[in-house]
This record gives C-alpha cells, structure tokens and sequence, in this order.
C-alpha cells in the first residue's frame, strides 16, 4: 500500500498513514559492505560465527544505523509525489532502535504523515516512521524523518 500525491495535495494527507513498503531482507553481505563503508566491523555484526556462539541474538544483527538509513529505498514505496523534482533528507528529530535487526530478517516500513509545513520552492514533511521485523513482538526502529520535497 502507498500513496501517490501531488506537492498541492500533501497538506491535506496531514495526519494521515501513507501505506506500508514491501518486505526488505537484511542480508549479511548488506551488514558487511556497511560495516565497510563506516568502519564499524563490531564483532556483533560481521563475525558471524562469535555472534552465533558468544553473542545474545543467537547470530549477527544489523547495525542499527544500517536499519535506519533503510528507511530511504522503503520510503520510496510509501510515497510518490508525481510532480516533485527533487527531494532531500533533511534530518531526523528522533530515533530509537526497540529491537535489534537479525540478519535474514526482513523488514518493512509503515509511514505517517504527522507534519507538513511550506519552505522555499517547496514543503517539509515531517513522518512518524516505524520499521517492523516480519515476525517480531515490538519495532526495530521508531524515527521522525524530514524530508523536503520541491517541484
């Protein structure tokens, strides 16, 4: 389920749930080329072997900064705004990680629009953002994204 919206039309979906991203497997090989493009190699994440016998997840978990820079090809699905040209990310105002991410696991995104305000040559918005893992009791990341969006 997504939306497809034009920047006119955005206001009015304030308040609104703007669908759900499809399922996104966390593989290893994503956990190994993060850990090589922030040169963070925590054991935890890359030796899978210590993370299967000495770790508490029973096997290596994705970083938790992995898991929310997935929010952007998840979004992607959520929201399409035809007429836009660009859009950028313009931060976050808060993020927390409930549950870790185990490789394998797959994930998805469900999206709020909780905020839209007009800026220079565009608008804000402002999203209640929550990652699920397939099978989980609780999120593995809950965030308030910004994004801008102009046409």
């Amino acid at each position: 389920m997504s939306t497809v919206t034009t920047i006119a039309e955005l206001p009015g979906l304030k308040g609104k749930e703007l669908g759900t991203s499809d399922w996104f497997e966390v593989t290893q090989s994503r956990v190994n080329t993060f850990a090589d493009a922030t040169d963070d190699h925590q054991w935890i994440h890359v030796d899978v072997e210590r993370a299967t016998t000495e770790g508490p997840f029973g096997g290596p978990i994705a970083h938790g900064y992995l898991t929310l820079s997935l929010i952007i090809p998840m979004w992607a699905q959520v929201l399409k705004v035809t007429d836009a040209t660009m859009g950028v990310n313009y931060g976050l105002n808060k993020v927390r990680f409930p549950a870790p991410v185990p490789v394998g696991a797959r994930i998805r995104l469900a999206a709020t629009l909780k905020d839209v305000e007009e800026v220079q040559g565009g608008l804000q918005l402002t999203v209640g953002a929550v990652i699920e893992r397939e099978g989980g009791d609780k999120p593995v990341c809950v965030a308030e994204p910004i994004f801008r969006v102009y046409g």
